[in-house]
């Protein structure tokens, strides 16, 4: 089933010129679009792509001459990537999973199921846990005893939901991920190599012979409103108190969140973050592909990390932070600057006479 272009720019509040009758199918490059496509080409560069493809419509820049463009009908996007997520949106029907709870699917009888719900073929769920209204669950998915999710949840394949986690409203999570897995924690009878170089920044005495012990996790994961978790996700359940992530906050495939772990509101997570057991990150905070993140500290508001930058102790909130250590970037952009002088001061000194070395007899 399409969209007519007069639907497709109502919902992107975007304007909409020609036949707005033309009905749309799918999105597409231009140069590879059809006429049940819609081109996009939100930005001049790919203006030339249109006469390559069979497009009879497109979605295009302010300004941009439809006509001469050979269309019979265009969207304007005032913002391309936004009007990108409203129509990727519409278009995007999602797992096909039939309404109901499958034959195949395991429910134990006291879970709760909501109206609308429609559960897939080899799932798992545990008793008392409750399943919102309008939740889609693909195959595979386990959810373990007493956990809650909220209403118009998609829960992709193969998923894993432990036990006594609460799950918000519109929840996404994508194949493979895990939430709720004991954390990570373990403790030796004496005070262990760890415990020692971290007060003596490096420095050891005797190296003796060590056992772990492990500290179970008694709590849970608490996730908010609106929260997409990526593919193979781990966030681990905490140790007394819940792990918890924010109202709004996305994560990225192969994340992980360590145990007593508070992620705020509207945090954005690139892929494999690693954001170590008990830290705390504030709101709107903004990491990159492989950042990590030390345990026990705290990243303030707002504070944006470019990718590969190791956090080691606590962030302002607002600050720019880039490198190994964390510093601001503008003084990461520095050092790199004198790193590449290097080179060029050593030759130098290298020819200027060591004055030093020269005596009066």
């Amino acid at each position: 089933m399409g969209h007519t272009i007069a639907e497709i720019a109502l919902a992107l509040g975007a304007e909409a010129v020609g036949d707005t009758s033309v009905v749309i199918e799918r999105a597409a490059e231009p140069a590879s679009a059809g006429p049940n496509d819609l081109a996009l080409a939100m930005d001049p560069r790919y203006g030339d792509g249109i006469s390559k493809g069979a497009a009879v419509a497109a979605l295009l820049w302010q300004g941009a001459d439809w006509q001469a463009l050979g269309l019979k009908a265009a969207i304007f996007a005032p913002r391309g990537r936004l009007a990108m997520a409203g129509l990727s949106r519409m278009l995007d029907a999602g797992p096909m999973i039939a309404a109901g709870v499958h034959a195949m699917a395991v429910v134990d009888p006291s879970a709760m199921i909501g109206e609308g719900a429609a559960i897939a073929p080899f799932v798992v769920i545990g008793a008392g846990v409750w399943i919102g209204p309008n939740a889609r669950i693909a195959s595979h998915v386990s959810i373990a005893e007493g956990a809650q999710i909220g209403a118009d949840a998609l829960i992709c394949q193969g998923a894993r939901i432990g036990a006594r986690v609460v799950i918000g409203d519109r929840f996404i999570c994508q194949p493979g991920a895990v939430i709720g897995a004991d954390g990570f924690s373990f403790v030796t009878p004496e005070k262990s190599g760890v415990e020692e170089i971290r007060q003596t920044l490096g420095q050891r005495d005797a190296i003796a012979a060590q056992s772990w012990t492990r500290i179970h996790s008694l709590g849970a994961v608490s996730i908010g409103n609106d929260v997409e978790i990526g593919a193979n996700v781990c966030i681990d359940r905490g140790t007394i108190r819940n792990t918890s992530i924010g109202n709004g906050t996305k994560l990225d495939n192969l994340v992980h969140i360590g145990h007593n772990v508070q992620v705020g509101d509207d945090c954005l997570l690139c892929g494999q973050v690693g954001v170590a057991g008990s830290s705390r990150i504030g709101n709107r905070v903004v990491l990159a592909g492989q950042c990590g993140v030390n345990d026990n500290i705290f990243v303030g508001d707002d504070v944006i990390a470019g990718g590969a930058t190791k956090i080691f102790t606590n962030a302002p909130a607002g600050r720019v932070l880039l490198g190994y250590p964390a510093v601001k970037m503008e003084t990461h952009l520095e050092m790199q600057k004198a790193l590449r002088r290097l080179p060029r001061l050593f030759k130098k000194l290298s020819q200027t006479p060591d004055k030093a070395d020269k005596t009066e007899g």
